[in-house]
């Protein structure tokens, strides 16, 4: 395997003739010395402030922000991309996203009280509608026409949100640019039977660690390994992906840019028995949806195109700060193990590994409520439960201890970190204008010209396809089959619903077919 040079990494100089060669300093051992500097972070594709090139690209496309649950009789303060914010319903039943702080003095509506139209700031008694108008100046009586003059001269800052399927979804840039909501086929839509199930998940570091997360489906087989379980310490109940044997053998990894660059199909193909070959492919989409194939699929019988099993934003609070927020598809269509616990799925808690989020509980009982939910804590050191995390730890450890903004320059990548480095440099490049079809404009205008549905690359399929006689042989085998699958998406893309599931499914037997070699 060839070694992948960051750009603060150079080449061991040549030795000089009938000299040792020279050993570059990082190599020496007990060499700490020589490694104790930490460079900077990458602003470019992890800052998402307001004005900053990442910020001004992200705000250009909708992102879910909070729960529905979330939205109580009292407004609700957000931090989302850098910005203080107060998310709200009101008494006729709209949505209300306006910035924190009250354009009269600055009092943040978190205290004020939400009326039958708007909310009522606690100050001075200004009320503003959804839209950020101002309704009411309480200006002494007799001077009415005064107050409507000052109500017209100003605004409070307000995006326009919406809520679907228990998330709040708002719309940050600027109200000319807005772009269509991605109706990812058709509402997201499920097999009869199952739901979308909301959750949100806080993370204590950046945003971008966590999406590399997604692109990265190596880390399975050691992170979520039960051999690497300190003394039996599991988490809580559930381990193993909910006991998915399938998801501890390591995968050989094809990475395809899709969709003109706008996203990345990570396909997987790895053994789960020796008749059986499971390819599941996760869909990274520009600039921080992940889409992911059922993540208890123990590929014990032949299953072809199955759908969402995850669907989540990324959703940037601040530059140290994240949160995992979207849908966990539940029912016996996608689940069809009966494994999932919709009762634990929720805000700040998942139901298959405990180790997703922050807050673990002793005892399992459902997910929080907004009234029952403790403090998050402000790093992962200061958890009651921080000895239980270290014997088997979990996605949110392996996460957040890659330091509150992951140093790129530091990372000594192989070819198993190739999916998130492609879309790294897809979102790099698309900030940079490099890849126009990923522009926010030409992204908009591509959900416009497709009815604003576009198809997920999102599958999971067991195939099967017996062991073959010779390493080299199952290599060849295990790549063609996780390409073909691919490509069947790839050519089914102007086909939508029950016509393009056939045509997948036929297309996927004849590919099995092919690679196991019938006549």
């Amino acid at each position: 395997m060839s070694s992948v040079l960051e750009p603060n990494q150079k080449e061991p100089q040549a030795a000089t003739p009938g000299s040792a060669p020279a050993v570059p300093k990082k190599l020496i051992p007990f060499g700490g010395y020589y490694t104790n500097k930490t460079p900077g972070h990458d602003p470019e594709i992890t800052e998402t402030d307001p004005g900053t090139p990442l910020g001004e690209y992200m705000r250009r496309f909708w992102h879910p922000v909070c729960m529905s649950m979330e939205l109580t009789d009292t407004p609700r303060f957000l931090k989302i991309l850098g910005e203080e914010l107060v998310a709200f319903r009101d008494g006729s039943g709209r949505v209300g996203l306006l910035h924190a702080h009250c354009v009269h003095r600055g009092a943040s509506l978190e205290y004020g009280a939400i009326q039958e139209r708007g909310i009522q700031c606690c100050y001075h008694g200004m009320v503003f509608d959804v839209d950020g108008t101002c309704l009411h100046v309480p200006f002494p009586k007799g001077e009415e026409a005064e107050a409507e003059k000052y109500a017209c001269s100003i605004r409070q800052g307000a995006y326009k949100a919406f809520e679907r399927h228990g998330l709040v979804f708002a719309y940050m840039g600027p109200p000319e640019e807005e772009p269509p909501f991605p109706e990812w086929e058709g509402n997201f839509t499920v097999m009869p039977g199952d739901e979308l199930v909301p959750f949100s998940n806080f993370q204590h570091c950046n945003w971008l660690q966590v999406q590399d997360n997604a692109a990265d489906n190596f880390h399975t087989a050691a992170l979520h390994s039960a051999k690497n379980v300190v003394g039996g310490n599991f988490q809580g109940t559930t381990f193993d992906e909910v006991g998915a044997a399938s998801m501890e053998v390591a995968p050989d990894m094809q990475f395809i840019p899709v969709q003109q660059g706008r996203s990345l199909a990570c396909a997987g193909a790895r053994r789960s028995d020796d008749g059986h070959m499971f390819v599941r492919v996760q869909h990274q989409v520009l600039p921080n949806l992940s889409l992911h194939a059922y993540t208890s699929e123990d590929g014990k019988a032949r299953k072809l195109f199955s759908r969402f099993h995850i669907i989540r934003w990324t959703v940037p609070v601040d530059n140290e700060n994240s949160k995992m927020i979207g849908w966990r598809v539940m029912g016996p269509g996608i689940d069809t193990r009966g494994v999932g616990r919709k009762e634990w799925v929720g805000y700040e808690s998942i139901d298959f590994l405990e180790g997703q989020v922050a807050l673990r509980r002793p005892e399992r009982f459902g997910a929080y409520t907004i009234d029952d939910m403790p403090p998050i804590p402000a790093n992962h050191r200061e958890r009651p439960n921080y000895k239980q995390a270290q014997y088997a730890p979990g996605d949110y450890e392996a996460i957040i201890s890659q330091r509150p903004i992951a140093v790129h320059k530091l990372e000594n990548p192989t070819k198993l970190d190739a999916g998130l480095y492609l879309f790294r440099k897809m979102l790099r490049d698309a900030v940079r204008g490099a890849n126009p079809a990923a522009s926010p404009q030409n992204f908009a205008q591509w959900l416009r010209d497709i009815g604003g549905a576009p198809n997920s690359f999102c599958s999971g399929n067991v195939f099967d396809l017996p062991r073959a006689d010779s390493t080299d042989e199952e290599i060849a085998r295990r790549r063609k089959i996780s390409r073909g699958v691919v490509n069947i998406l790839v050519e089914s893309e102007h086909l939508k619903g029950d016509e393009r599931t056939e045509f997948v499914r036929r297309r996927m037997d004849e590919l099995e077919r092919e690679v196991r070699g019938d006549a």
